[in-house]
């Protein structure tokens, strides 16, 4: 690695993508037109990246042709006994692909527990070790060829299609990162997205990362399965406003529901974000939104967009086309910021760099 990479490896865009010494003397140089070209550069390369250069589908038909039928085997045996990690393993995909872009940064240990994984959006997720039983299998029949990153991206559509959703086609080729920090996570203004975020956060967010408002509703369609713990809403029901108050855009029938699983300061409960079928992938979600049921202030946030809500009365009405539109927004948050080609490595064990 070059002098240059070491000394901007804390800015990510810049690392992942610019790590060419002789850019970086264009930059240091006191010529205007050689400061122009940088940016333009670094500019194409962005755009690039935001495309998802380098992937496709089928990627590993020559190096690995039996690794999407490995990971779907995987899975139909985990969904068979364990159909509530169906949620966590979907939410997975997305929480790594908002943070460095999707390169398996969020499956990586840190001995001082100082990586992703261990950042509070990311205390959640549960389903861990069922990437590395996959990622074991894949290494048995081809060593050192299937990214981690892409695993993820795999068991996102697997059990999306357990759980009786839509089936698409994933764009696979991207490479695994070795950068995870405890903090990206929580970053204001380029971490997660809250549960408590409205929609004007909610539509920034997803705009930074090239996507647009049909996915940010389309996406949100996800919590048509898993749960939720009762601490992610518990001021909707409690303390909305500081004051001992609930949520005026909460159905108060649902709110006295929700009281009676959960008591106030519970850190253990979880609560159904799609009641009745939460384990189904279905259009439900978007029923109990547009019935001011959503759980998370979150979801009910997409009423209060012209754009989202006219989705939202769309994806439960005739011919909703809500299981296609899911499976292109996945592809278009799968090309968030990927690493191809040269770029990052292939994980040996998704949980250490190599």
């Amino acid at each position: 690695m070059s002098l240059d990479c070491i000394n901007i490896s804390n800015i990510p865009q810049i690392s992942r993508t610019c790590c060419n010494p002789f850019i970086f003397k264009m930059a240091g140089s006191k010529n205007l037109l050689g400061i122009f070209i940088l940016q333009v550069l670094v500019l194409g390369l962005f755009s690039l990246h935001a495309q998802g250069q380098g992937l496709k589908v089928g990627f590993y038909k020559k190096s690995c042709p039996q690794a999407e039928a490995i990971v779907s085997k995987v899975i139909r045996d985990v969904m068979a006994v364990a159909p509530s990690l169906s949620g966590p393993l979907l939410r997975m995909h997305f929480h790594d692909c908002f943070i460095r872009g999707c390169d398996g940064s969020v499956l990586l240990d840190s001995p001082n527990r100082q990586s992703e994984k261990f950042s509070p959006p990311n205390l959640s997720l549960r389903g861990f070790n069922i990437i590395d039983r996959v990622k074991t299998a894949l290494e048995k029949a081809c060593p050192d060829v299937v990214s981690c990153a892409d695993i993820v991206a795999l068991v996102a559509r697997d059990v999306t299609v357990a759980t009786k959703g839509p089936h698409w086609e994933v764009e696979t080729g991207r490479r695994d990162g070795n950068v995870s920090l405890i903090g990206d996570p929580i970053s204001p203004g380029t971490g997660l997205p809250r549960f408590s975020a409205n929609i004007t956060v909610l539509k920034q967010s997803f705009a930074q990362r090239g996507l647009s408002a049909k996915d940010l509703v389309v996406l949100s369609g996800g919590h048509t399965i898993g749960m939720s713990h009762c601490s992610s809403f518990e001021s909707r029901l409690y303390n909305f406003t500081g004051n001992g108050d609930t949520d005026p855009t909460m159905d108060p029938n649902y709110i006295a529901r929700l009281k009676l699983k959960c008591k106030p300061r519970d850190r253990t409960t979880l609560a159904e974000l799609d009641p009745g079928s939460f384990k189904t992938f279905d259009d439900s979600y978007y029923k109990l939104v547009n019935k001011r049921r959503g759980l998370l202030e979150s979801d009910a946030a997409l009423l209060n967009d012209p754009e989202t809500r006219a989705y939202m009365v769309q994806a439960i009405g005739h011919g909703s086309t809500f299981f296609k539109d899911f499976g292109v927004s996945m592809v278009n948050m799968g090309r968030i910021g990927v690493l191809t080609g040269s770029q990052g490595e292939v994980r040996k064990v998704c949980t250490k760099t190599n």
